[in-house]
Order: C-alpha cells, then structure tokens, then sequence
C-alpha cells in the first residue's frame, strides 16, 4: 500500500512538473572535442548566451569543451544514455547511426563553400536529417562549416604514390578512412585530443585536417608540411538529444533559431580563416603546397557511386551533385 502510495505520488509530481513545460528551467550540457579557442566552441558560447537572453533564462547551457565529458565517440553515446544533452559532432560519427547522413563527407563530394551552403538549405539535408531522428530519436539542430581537410607531414607530397604506405591519422569513422586506403595510405585511428603527441612521438607519420584545426591545435609545430589535397569537405552538426528536445516545451523555436545562427556565422568565420590561412602557414616557416587533386579524385571517385561501399544512394549522390549547378 505505501508503495502504491509513493508511486502514485511520483507520478502526480511528474505529470505537474511536465504541464508546466517550459515555465521551469532546464540546464543542458552541450559536449565538444574542440579547444576553447576554436571557433566551434566560441559560438557556442554566444548560442548559450542568446539562448538564455531569448528564452528570459529558461534555457541554461553549459558548454564542455576539449573532450572534457569524452572522445567523439563517448558523446555521440552520451546522447542516449543521458550524459550529454547536446553535442557537436561530425556527420562520419553520425553515420554510425544513419549513414546517409554523412554523405557531404565523403571524399570530393562537395565543389566548394557554395555547394555546402546550398546543401545546408536544401531538401535533401532535411530529409537525411529526418532520417536521423526517426533512427536514433535525437535531432539535427544546425549544420557548420568545418573545412576541407589536407595533409600534414614532414616531407612534400603532391600525388598518391607519395602517401603510398604512410601511417597517418584519422577519426575513428568508416568514412574517414576511405580516402587514405583509396591512396595506399596505412590509416590510424586516434582520438582528437591525442593527435598533437602521436605526431611529436612518432606514433604516426601525418594527419590530415581543415587549415583553422591545423592552426589552434598547433599541429603545425611538430609537422614541417602541408598538402592541400583539399579530399573531404567536413561539417559539423549540432545534435539535440530526444531527453533535451522534450525538456524545450515552447523555448523549442527560439532554441533552435539560435542554434541555426550561431553555426552559419561560425561557417562564415572558418570559410574565411580557411582563405586566410595559407599565406599565415608560410610565414611560419611551414611549406605548404598544391597537389595533382585530379590523380587523387581518380583514386576515389569510382567508389562514391558504388552502393555496395558507401551508405547512400545513387539517387542521394545525384540529388547532392545537382545541388552544385
């Protein structure tokens, strides 16, 4: 009987607690492999920011950056477990969940920023988005710029067979990998924050990464060379738990307005830093060079449209290059 008692108390509590909707205060955590002083995170402080402003402080975030809260990996599962609310993510990680999801990130997938951007507002970004949510119960808020990816390493390389055998890292995702195999490359999987000593150690030979992640995570102090083999055009995603979603009530619009300016002004900023950086590199000393980008997109392009390799479909691949005309 008092055990009926209590959970027909808990129950009453709970169902008052819910009417109330957004009437309360929610704290979220929102995780992130990035330094603070990228831009990724410093636009996710002005998005808490404005988010507390715009909801007249029912919506409280609380940014955890540097792998504070885990690897890459460690978040994504922290969404369904309940360690983190909210994540920045790459659409390779996502991938593991719904794979049409990472398709601009495949290698040469996107022409340039414009094409990006025309995916970001397009139909096919929402339905993939959709099917995101409808596979894992969470929810693509935003999508950011996160660059086109080159190669570090200590000696120049300017075609494929200069990779042949080279122990390079890359994020712990199918989709990373493809690139460097495509090229005969020895890929490595590391986590983000242990990139920087693996290169110092020796533990790997290159890395590849956007120019503004090469920048803040210094990479360029224990690598004498950058390739701008420009292979992946990378994004982040901005991913909002089912638990969180459900805790927004009528702050959801607003919530995710912000969300959705905070990650096209950090786009904007990375797009520039990305023109900026070149001639930054060289002063520092660092040789940085063009590559024969059509021997590498030989290398891998028969394999984007073969759906027995990739997680797309042909329809999705089409829908996405028509985006670039």
């Amino acid at each position: 009987m008092i055990g009926r008692i209590i959970r027909g108390t808990a129950i009453a509590a709970a169902l008052t607690l819910s009417s109330m909707g957004s009437a309360l205060a929610v704290d979220l955590k929102w995780a992130h492999v990035y330094e603070t002083g990228a831009a990724y995170h410093t636009w996710a402080e002005w998005a808490a920011d404005e988010i507390r402003t715009r909801t007249d402080g029912r919506v409280n975030i609380t940014i955890f950056p540097a792998s504070s809260l885990g690897n890459e990996s460690d978040i994504n599962e922290g969404l369904t477990i309940g360690s983190v609310d909210m994540i920045y993510t790459g659409p390779n990680f996502a991938e593991r969940d719904y794979g049409p999801i990472a398709i601009s990130d495949y290698p040469f997938m996107l022409k340039d920023f414009d094409h990006w951007q025309a995916y970001r507002d397009s139909d096919l970004f929402q339905e993939l988005s959709q099917g995101y949510h409808d596979a894992t119960g969470h929810t693509v808020a935003a999508i950011t710029w996160y660059g086109y990816r080159h190669v570090t390493s200590n000696f120049e390389i300017t075609e494929p067979a200069d990779m042949e055998g080279l122990k390079i890292r890359v994020p712990d995702s199918p989709v990373m990998v493809m690139f460097p195999n495509a090229v005969g490359a020895n890929p490595t999987p590391i986590a983000f924050a242990e990139v920087y000593l693996a290169l110092q150690q020796g533990v790997v030979d290159a890395q590849e990464n956007p120019l503004p992640t090469i920048q803040f995570m210094k990479f360029y102090e224990v690598q004498s060379h950058i390739a701008l083999t420009g292979h992946l055009g990378n994004s982040l995603i901005i991913v909002l738990s089912q638990t969180a979603m459900a805790q927004l009530g009528d702050d959801t619009d607003a919530v995710l307005e912000v969300l959705r300016e905070a990650a096209a002004n950090c786009a904007d900023e990375i797009y520039q830093s990305e023109q900026d950086l070149v001639q930054w590199f060289r002063d520092q000393g660092i040789q940085v060079n063009d590559v024969n980008k059509d021997a590498f997109q030989s290398a891998v392009l028969p394999i984007l449209t073969d759906e027995s390799r990739v997680p797309y479909t042909l329809e999705h691949f089409e829908r996405m290059q028509a985006l670039a005309n």
